[in-house]
């Protein structure tokens, strides 16, 4: 009955088999974060082209209600009022337009007001951040900063 008990095997992995599902793993972590990554990123420069379109929306929205010229320069209060509140992007103007600071985007990069009749530009630091997956045919038609 001894004899019995010290021979019977009990279930279990061995190192090789639990070595060779670790190195499976590694492998598919291996492929798939470069690829989240980059799709973090795109999201990123994609979520910036949006703000700029929003931007320019409302800063046409303002001369038309306001009855401004081309050329003229909104202030980004003026601009905040026509961008849909609870937004992160109303927050960032209304923030920017109390303290007088710069409205900025995402990556932090400074984007200015334009005036009436013109685009908003994008950031330099931002094109530089996220040139890896959008090169500059990607912001059309918005001009990249200086």
């Amino acid at each position: 009955m001894l004899n019995k008990l010290i021979t019977k095997k009990t279930g279990g992995f061995t190192l090789v088999e639990i070595m060779i599902v670790v190195a499976i793993i590694a492998l598919l972590a291996a492929v798939a974060v470069p690829s989240f990554l980059r799709a973090r990123k795109r999201s990123q420069a994609i979520a910036v082209k949006t703000d700029l379109r929003l931007i320019d929306s409302a800063v046409d929205q303002y001369a038309l209600e306001n009855n401004r010229a081309a050329g003229f320069q909104p202030s980004t209060l003026d601009v905040s009022r026509y961008l849909k509140s609870g937004t992160r992007l109303h927050d960032v103007a209304q923030a920017a337009g109390a303290s007088g600071t710069a409205l900025l985007d995402l990556l932090g990069g400074s984007i200015g007001i334009p005036t009436v009749d013109s685009l908003p530009r994008v950031p330099a630091v931002t094109n530089t951040a996220l040139s890896d997956v959008a090169d500059p045919s990607f912001w059309v038609p918005f001009p990249i900063g200086i």
